[in-house]
């Protein structure tokens, strides 16, 4: 968040703790929220993009997702099945199976997507870029370039 305030962009951070809260105020809207445990506090918004880093909540899917906009990108890097073998978290509920980052944003104009292990600190991930290929008008928009797809090195 911080780092996107300082690139000029509006923003607007969610956490339950008031404390990480706290620390962001003053750089655009914070929102202290229990994402997973009471109603979701962006409904009938949108935005011309949405960040998600180390995070993974499956029922929020819907609610990421229709919180784009038109047009709007789709930023998502979080663990992966694999991360078990060398650290947290390693619940299955919390990491993501192979693919399902694709899966998840197949609607979607994929730009990029990586799936594999980094070694500082060691962890294995996913990752992808993705535009909500639908315009206002609910017209699917044509991209001309194909995602890349390759492993993390």
């Amino acid at each position: 968040m911080r780092y996107l305030a300082q690139q000029g962009h509006a923003v607007v951070g969610i956490d339950r703790d008031a404390q990480a809260i706290a620390e962001v105020v003053g750089l655009g809207e914070a929102i202290e929220a229990d994402i997973e445990n009471a109603d979701w506090p962006l409904t009938n918004r949108q935005f011309g993009a949405v960040v998600v880093t180390n995070y993974l909540w499956r029922p929020l899917w819907p609610h990421i997702l229709s919180s784009l906009a038109p047009g709007g990108v789709l930023i998502y890097e979080t663990f992966a099945a694999g991360n078990e073998t060398v650290g947290k978290p390693s619940r299955p509920d919390f990491l993501l199976q192979p693919g399902e980052l694709l899966w998840r944003c197949g609607d979607f104009h994929v730009v990029s997507y990586e799936h594999g292990f980094l070694t500082h600190p060691k962890r294995f991930v996913q990752r992808i870029v993705a535009v909500n290929a639908k315009s206002a008008s609910g017209s699917v928009q044509q991209f001309p370039l194909s995602p890349s797809q390759h492993s993390l090195e």
